[in-house]
C-alpha cells in the first residue's frame, strides 16, 4: 500500500509518518488493514531523518502541479495533506496563503481523481473556519465564517474535498484540528504559536512572551492526540462522515490562565514566572476570533478522543523533551 504524506518536514508531518513506520499498516480500499509499502514523504525542503527502505523523498514546490504529478502516483492509495501556510503568514500575504493552501489542495484532489483510484485523502483543516458572532459552544451544525484568510482557505479546501467526495474521485476526510501544543522547536508565524510557546520556553529556562490576555479561551489538543486522530480519521470507513466530510476534532476547552496554571503545577511557580503578558493586537484580532468551546459529538460517536486536562498535555511535552523525541 502506497500513502502520501504532504508537509512531512514539519513536526506534525514527520510525527506522523515515525508513527506510521512503526504502526506499519493502514486500512486500504475495502477498511482491512493492509500493509505499508512505500510512504512518500513530499515538502519544499527533504525532510531528513527517515533511514527506512519504504520511504521515498520528494521536494519541491507543493503548488506546482508538476511536483504533485511526481508525487501522487496511481498507486497512491492514501494521502495525508498536511502541508499549509500558517495562520498569521496567511493573513499577511494572502498571495501565497491562496497557492499553498488551496491551490495546492486543488491540484491534490485533480491528480487524484486523474488517476482514477479513489485513494482516502486527510485533509489537516482548522478550527480557524469559525469566527465571528458564535454561541458560546459551537456545535457540529454551527455555520462556518472565518474572520481570517488562513481560515477562508481552510474551508474552500473542505468544501472543495466534500464535492470531490460526493462524486467518488475521491474518499476525503477533512479534519477540523484544535491549537496543536505543545510544539518542539522554535516558534513560527502561526497566530497560535504562542500556546506552545508559553510551556515549551519556560520549561528551557527561557523567557516566553503571552501577547493575549490571561483569560483568552482556546480549543487545544496534545501532539500524541493529533496523531491517533488523523490515523484513526483516515481508517474509519467514510460512509460515516455523511452529506460532509468535514469534523470537527474533538478538543480541549482551557484558557491561556488554565494553562499557565498547569505549567505551575508541573514545574512551579518559578519556572511560570518566565511568561511576560505583552499584548500584540493583530495577534489578539485572529485569535479572539476562533471559538474556545465545541460540542464534538459527533466526532466522538466515530470514536474519536480527547485530552483529559491540560496538565496531562504538559507532562506529555515533558516527556517527550526529556526522552529527546520531537
Amino acid at each position: 500500500m502506497d500513502v502520501l504524506v504532504t508537509g512531512a518536514a514539519g513536526f506534525l508531518g514527520g510525527r506522523l509518518v515515525r508513527s506510521l513506520l512503526t504502526r506499519g499498516t493502514l486500512a486500504g480500499p475495502d477498511g482491512r488493514q493492509q500493509p505499508l509499502s512505500r510512504i512518500t514523504l513530499l515538502d519544499v525542503v527533504e525532510p531528513a531523518g527517515f533511514d527506512d527502505p519504504r520511504v521515498r523523498l520528494v521536494s519541491g514546490d507543493i503548488a506546482d502541479p508538476e511536483v504533485i504529478r511526481a508525487a501522487l502516483t496511481p498507486d497512491t492509495a492514501s494521502v495525508f495533506h498536511l502541508a499549509a501556510v500558517v495562520s498569521g503568514q496567511a493573513e499577511a500575504d494572502l498571495a501565497l496563503g491562496q497557492r499553498i493552501n488551496f491551490d495546492a489542495t486543488r491540484s491534490i484532489l485533480d491528480r487524484a481523481r486523474e488517476n482514477r483510484n479513489r485513494p482516502r485523502v486527510v485533509f489537516t483543516s482548522s478550527v480557524a473556519v469559525f469566527g465571528g458572532p458564535l454561541p458560546e459552544t459551537v456545535v457540529d451544525g454551527t455555520t462556518p465564517t472565518p474572520q481570517s484568510s488562513y481560515g477562508a482557505q481552510k474551508l474552500m479546501g473542505e468544501i472543495l474535498l466534500t464535492d470531490y467526495s460526493r462524486k467518488g474521485y475521491v474518499d476525503g476526510r477533512a479534519l477540523r484540528m484544535p491549537t496543536i501544543c505543545v510544539r518542539p522547536g522554535v516558534p513560527n508565524k502561526a497566530a497560535s504559536s504562542f500556546a506552545s510557546g508559553i510551556i515549551r520556553e519556560p520549561l528551557s529556562d527561557q523567557e516566553a512572551v503571552c501577547p493575549v490576555p490571561p483569560a483568552t479561551p482556546l480549543w487545544v489538543m496534545s501532539p500524541d492526540k493529533a496523531i491517533a486522530g488523523l490515523i484513526h480519521g483516515h481508517d474509519i470507513d467514510g460512509a460515516g462522515f455523511g452529506a460532509t466530510r468535514a469534523i470537527n476534532m474533538p478538543g480541549l476547552a482551557t484558557s491561556v490562565e488554565e494553562m499557565v496554571d498547569a505549567l505551575r503545577m508541573v514545574a512551579g511557580a518559578g519556572v511560570a514566572k518566565r511568561i511576560r503578558w505583552e499584548p500584540d493586537v493583530a495577534v489578539m484580532r485572529i485569535v479572539s476570533s476562533w471559538p474556545g468551546r465545541f460540542d464534538a459529538a459527533r466526532a466522538a460517536a466515530l470514536g474519536f478522543a480527547a485530552d483529559p486536562d491540560f496538565e496531562s498535555i504538559v507532562r506529555a511535552h515533558v516527556r517527550d523533551a526529556c526522552a529527546g523525541g520531537s
